[in-house]
């Protein structure tokens, strides 16, 4: 028997939208839903499902502090390290979700063993607090989660559904523990009828993503057994709106030699900002309600942008940060709409996580006819769309940086980065880049 998953990332960032999903496939059987025994999971507890407890009360809100800080400065390691493999392919716009394909891969890690889960913390950096206990990774992502649902202002919703085949064998202690870290619900599906599956699939991430996704499966292989969709909605809103009265065209600088108009925005207030004196670089606040940030990087010279990719690590962002001062001042700032997808699978190979995608894979604690299981591919579609409301999306050394007395004019007119983060939590919600704000 051989076995093929999928897993897809598309990040619908019109009121962000962030979707995952996971398609296993093997040969068609006519067998019902199988879910290994209760018995057969008791007689083998590999995952300490029964014994272990989530440190959860008071006197264990230390760890709980530590290793989510941890978590949130390894993803964001993560993500910066994803953008350069992405700046080596191309020199465009850049718009991913390094949250969200970290929540995918962790909840894909639950079912591997050996070499290959070993890939996969290594390559997502979370190998130190995979080893603070079995079920460390899914328990601070569902803490996570929990933490951004009470937090109404931040708009921040997350769901997961599996489509499931009715012979696919499935182990019952994977089962609970997607249930129960990742609120997974499952939906019967014959895959067998794979435009029927299409139209029950589609139907129902409509259903979930309120219309936001009203496409997210074109092709069904009539052999797939499990498709697992992950999905974020962030609807950001501005703490203070830019005022649409005042956008009007302007021009923005795609080079030395290149421009294009835009709809560019204006809002005279208070912002925090700094100036890196290493990098040059203008960092400029705009906050979310609910305790989200957008950070704008912008090189002082047009064209520097990809030389700064290189040097962010979360040591720098977090430096930003503690310089920053509040002054008042006016900001110009573009509309814009990105939309872009990405063979995650070819950059996670990059990163060392090579295994998972081979026949070597080893998948076994996610199905009892693990025997050839593998994962053919990882994507993630991301659109993300900037107005005077806000955001709405479905995805150097202290000593040389101070913070300055910015000018009073901020004029956002040509290429720069962003970083979308919870403050709290210091979660990576989203980075990019825009090169070119007029070109999806």
């Amino acid at each position: 028997m051989r076995v093929v998953s999928s897993l897809f990332l598309p990040v619908l960032l019109a009121e962000v939208w962030l979707v995952t999903s996971f398609n296993l496939s093997s040969p068609s059987s006519e067998a019902p839903i199988h879910l290994e025994s209760q018995d057969q999971t008791y007689e083998n507890r590999t995952w300490e499902e029964y014994t272990w407890t989530d440190p959860s009360d008071d006197e264990n809100e230390e760890f709980w502090l530590r290793t989510s800080q941890q978590l949130s400065n390894e993803t964001s390691s993560f993500g910066f390290s994803l953008l350069r493999k992405i700046s080596m392919r191309h020199d465009g716009n850049v718009i991913f979700s390094p949250f969200g394909l970290s929540v995918a891969m962790v909840n894909l890690m639950m079912g591997a063993e050996g070499e290959t889960k070993v890939q996969l913390e290594m390559g997502l950096n979370l190998q130190a607090l995979s080893q603070a206990g079995p079920l460390t990774l899914p328990a601070l992502f569902k803490r996570v989660k929990e933490t951004f649902s009470r937090n109404q202002e931040l708009g921040l919703t997350q769901g997961s559904v599996a489509f499931i085949h009715k012979d696919f064998d499935i182990k019952e202690t994977y089962f609970n523990l997607s249930e129960k870290y990742f609120a997974t619900e499952y939906v019967p599906t014959n895959f067998l009828n794979s435009s029927q599956a299409r139209g029950l699939m589609n139907h129902y991430i409509i259903k979930e993503t309120e219309g936001k996704i009203p496409k997210l499966f074109d092709e069904i292989d009539p052999e797939t057994k499990l498709i697992l969709v992950d999905y974020i909605l962030f609807k950001g809103k501005w703490l203070t709106p830019f005022d649409p009265i005042f956008t009007e065209a302007d021009t923005f600088h795609l080079d030395k030699y290149k421009a294009v108009k835009v709809p560019m925005m204006y809002r005279e207030g208070d912002f925090a900002s700094t100036f890196d004196k290493k990098f040059r670089c203008h960092v400029l606040k705009l906050p979310y309600q609910g305790n989200a940030t957008m950070l704008v990087v912008l090189m002082e010279k047009t064209g520097d942008h990809l030389a700064l990719e290189d040097y962010l690590t979360i040591d720098l962002v977090e430096t930003w940060l503690q310089n920053m001062k509040i002054r008042k001042m006016e900001v110009f700032f573009p509309k814009f709409k990105l939309n872009q997808r990405y063979q995650m699978h070819e950059l996670l190979k990059q990163m060392g996580i090579r295994r998972v995608f081979s026949t070597s894979a080893d998948l076994s604690k996610l199905s009892a006819t693990a025997r050839d299981l593998q994962v053919s591919k990882v994507l993630q579609q991301s659109v993300l769309e900037v107005d005077e409301r806000g955001t709405e999306a479905v995805s150097g050394t202290l000593s040389e940086i101070v913070a300055y007395s910015m000018p009073p004019v901020i004029k956002v007119d040509r290429p720069f980065h962003f970083i979308i983060y919870e403050e709290m939590s210091r979660m990576l919600l989203f980075l990019g880049r825009v090169v070119n704000p007029t070109v999806l």
